[in-house]
């Protein structure tokens, strides 16, 4: 999954979910993605941490969070 795709994904999933807050919505979005994007995600993350090990989980809702807010961030320049 691109980081464009995993924003699409992000941002349906908002418009599904009014009222939630960022991290709870990336937590549907990996729920939604299955274990394969999960794991995929929560390795990206890690390895952008510089770690070996960490909840797989909680990585890969970091990973989904990193991705959306750094994009969100680069599109106000």
């Amino acid at each position: 999954m691109t980081e464009e795709e995993l924003v699409v994904e992000f941002a349906l999933t908002r418009l599904d979910n009014p009222g939630v807050d960022l991290e709870e919505v990336a937590a549907l979005v990996v729920r939604r993605v299955g274990p394969e994007r999960m794991l995929q995600f929560a390795s990206q993350n890690l390895a952008t941490r510089g770690e070996l090990r960490g909840a797989l989980f909680e990585s890969a809702v970091e990973h989904v969070l990193r991705v959306v807010l750094t994009l969100r961030d680069g599109a106000g320049d």
